[in-house]
């Protein structure tokens, strides 16, 4: 054998053989991502959609917002300034004189065109009125236990805050659109409970068991799809009693709404088990006793649990949208209660929208709100699609 068949046989027997199963050690990123759950893909996904992310940190700070009301509204809900009537919005500077002040508003002088009667304010420049921080203001109850008076912000002492101008009362508009969410957004919450327990029930149910029950499901949300929704809202929420109390009526607009909206999720959720439950470990779970209600809430429904999360996402605006439709045509909330669409029933008089344009301002968190909502939803669908990176 010559040297060079020798130094290749060597070659040969040192070298160790191919397994095509060995695999390069991972990296502790690579590590972190196999070993995620989908909960955590599905956050990191979103986290990367900058709009859905954004829109989630609108969101939560609305939402946030609701348990303090009280204290960010600069004056008590129902505060009613009698000399400063539709009053139009003040700008807050930080300047005067080229110098800085700090947060502050002009004075402004009253006075009445004699010709239309309409109030005419000028703002004063002489006179600047510093805003005070954590302050003692109107009087208010916290949640309706606690009695205080402490406010974030507060006007000057015989100075104003209309960052949205005033209403034909001289109500603050600014303070009673943040008391407005409080009830706009939380009904959208209470609705989407309501339908997203009808929409799993029913939908679950008929995609299960499937015979009778899918076509006695399915004949009933026809029948509800057929009918057109406002019309049919405008109708149920005109047989409330007017007699109700607030509290009532607010239930019962949830309620209402939720009716409703479940057919959508419930369609939605049929489609899915019909497919699921074929599956094998659906089969295995039945064959070792497991009772359908098991089945269907242990290993059906959470495997598109992502995809309920979003429709719910793209359900809520639904609800707020009709909650402030029906006020706003005078058919859902009533005062006292403060919600955007009953601030928006103050704007029906195209002639009063025309002189004081600010009172359209409570449409402005509603399409914010709604927005927001739409690109969440978007976000954590295509977050939550496994097939996407």
């Amino acid at each position: 054998m010559s040297s060079d068949e020798e130094k290749r046989n060597a070659h040969f027997v040192d070298k160790a053989p191919f397994n095509p199963y060995e695999r390069d050690a991972l990296t502790p990123e690579q590590e972190k991502y196999y070993l995620a759950s989908q909960w955590r893909l599905t956050w990191w996904r979103l986290k990367r959609h900058r709009l859905a992310y954004v829109s989630l940190i609108i969101l939560a700070v609305m939402y946030a917002s609701v348990f303090i009301v009280e204290f960010i509204a600069p004056y008590a809900q129902e505060t009613r300034n009698s000399n400063f009537i539709h009053h139009p919005p003040q700008s807050i500077h930080l300047f005067h004189d080229g110098e800085f002040v700090g947060p502050f508003t002009y004075g402004t002088d009253f006075s009445v065109d004699m010709e239309t009667l309409k109030p005419n304010y000028v703002p004063n420049m002489d006179r600047v009125d510093r805003l005070r921080f954590f302050c003692s203001g109107d009087d208010y109850e916290f949640w309706g236990l606690i009695k205080t008076d402490f406010h974030f912000v507060c006007p000057a002492q015989d100075g104003t805050l209309f960052v949205f101008g005033t209403d034909r009362l001289g109500r603050d508009m600014f303070s009673r659109i943040i008391y407005g969410a409080r009830v706009s957004l939380t009904i959208g919450l209470v609705g989407i409970t309501v339908s997203f327990f009808l929409g799993i029930v029913i939908g679950g149910a008929a995609g299960y068991y499937g015979g009778w029950v899918d076509a006695t499901a399915q004949r009933v949300i026809e029948v509800i799809r057929s009918l057109p929704e406002i019309p049919l809202w405008m109708a149920l929420s005109a047989a409330l009693p007017v007699t109700w109390s607030p509290i009532l009526i607010y239930f019962g607009i949830t309620i209402i709404l939720g009716l409703i909206d479940w057919t959508g999720l419930a369609r939605a959720v049929r489609s899915k088990l019909l497919a699921l439950r074929e599956e094998d470990y659906a089969l295995a779970a039945r064959l070792m006793g497991a009772k359908p209600k098991r089945i269907v809430a242990r290993h059906l429904l959470p495997n598109f649990a992502s995809h309920l999360i979003a429709s719910v996402t793209l359900s809520i605006p639904n609800m707020i949208l009709g909650e402030t439709a029906l006020s706003f045509l005078g058919l859902g909330l009533r005062a006292p209660v403060t919600s955007w669409g009953v601030l928006l029933n103050d704007a029906q008089n195209i002639n009063a929208v025309a002189v004081y344009p600010w009172l359209m301002l409570p449409v402005v968190p509603v399409v914010i709100v709604v927005l927001a909502f739409n690109f969440l939803g978007d976000g954590l669908r295509d977050a939550a699609d496994p097939y996407k990176n």
